[in-house]
């Protein structure tokens, strides 16, 4: 299957929300820049503001990222996973078998060298030109295999266990890539950032995890303000929740700014421009009053593709580009 063949096929799939990646595996065998093409287009289709700020970073270190995301992405879609055509519910011992086989392969094929399975063979691929430690994928597999069974969490500490593997060790995953000058002094701040980029994701999407019996906000925050999240209501007392949990959060983003200080300039943009975007998904939340409940919290593609902007090209030309783009807002048809 070609490239071009491949993305047509994915771009042909289009709907409101994405296709989870389990579903949209090509048939045949794939050569390794087709994997890799595989890996971008989870990417785009699914983590759009993280997919934004990989613009930022060199043509050929962008793969390896896509390819990191395509497997967190596809082993996040065996744990949630639906029947196609969205009616029914997978057994949770069938997504378990399924996850832990792909786990193995995964082990079996970076213990061989290179793998033939579609996503694998870009992310053996990178693991093995980055030198990326293993235990950082069984860490991340572990915390997926949660997912399956643990539906809360009692506290802060033992939330941050179970973001140790789903977010923490994807900063650390990200660090040769990125070369920072320091690697071992900047992996606490790569957690932290990827702890921040989660526990975003969390504040945002609690009325979706709720729809999988799922609480990230950590139990004894909501007794302490009072809060029920079954409720699904912006009480006074949840808005006040909210506002801790965001503030916790900020203190993640502060501590990722000393870790970016440590990356080389392009890095950093792309890393910075994330942080950016991540950071606004928060400021929209605020900006609801805290009612994640109405409307789901997103930054604008306009806003996305203007921080990225800023990030690659000098200040006033940023500026012409927003200007450009705010003009043709208003004048599209059917906006």
């Amino acid at each position: 299957m070609t490239s071009k063949k491949l993305t047509a096929r994915l771009r042909g799939k289009g709907s409101a929300a994405p296709i989870p990646t389990t579903q949209l595996l090509p048939t045949g065998p794939v050569s390794l820049d087709e994997s890799y093409e595989l890996c971008r287009e989870f990417n785009k289709r699914h983590g759009t503001t993280y997919y934004w700020s990989t613009l930022v970073l060199p043509p050929l270190k962008r793969p390896h990222v896509h390819a990191l995301y395509g497997f967190a992405r596809y082993a996040d879609d065996i744990v949630d996973e639906i029947p196609e055509g969205g009616h029914g519910e997978i057994p949770v011992e069938q997504r378990a078998a399924a996850l832990a086989a792909f786990g193995d392969k995964f082990f079996a094929d970076l213990a061989a060298g290179s793998s033939e399975d579609p996503v694998l063979k870009a992310v053996v691929h990178t693991v093995r030109a980055f030198d990326l430690n293993p235990d950082a994928f069984r860490r991340f597999l572990r915390s997926m295999t949660m997912d399956l069974t643990v539906e809360s969490y009692e506290t802060w500490e033992d939330l941050l266990g179970y973001m140790d593997g789903s977010a923490a060790v994807i900063g650390e995953m990200m660090l040769p890539i990125l070369e920072p000058t320091d690697v071992e002094a900047a992996t606490p701040h790569a957690q932290d950032l990827g702890n921040a980029f989660q526990l975003t994701n969390f504040l945002r999407d609690i009325a979706e995890d709720l729809d999988r019996n799922r609480q990230y906000v950590p139990q004894e925050d909501l007794r302490r303000f009072g809060v029920d999240l079954t409720d699904r209501r912006c009480t006074a007392e949840f808005a006040e929740m909210m506002k801790f949990e965001i503030a916790r959060c900020r203190e993640l983003y502060a501590s990722a700014d000393i870790g970016i200080s440590m990356l080389p300039e392009r890095s950093a943009r792309c890393i910075r421009a994330a942080h950016t975007l991540y950071s606004r998904i928060l400021t929209q939340i605020e900006s609801q009053g805290c009612d994640v409940f109405g409307s789901r919290a997103t930054v604008s593609t306009a806003s996305k593709a203007v921080v990225v902007g800023q990030m690659v090209t000098p200040p006033a030309l940023s500026k012409a580009f927003a200007k450009m783009d705010a003009v043709r807002w208003r004048r599209a048809p059917n906006r």
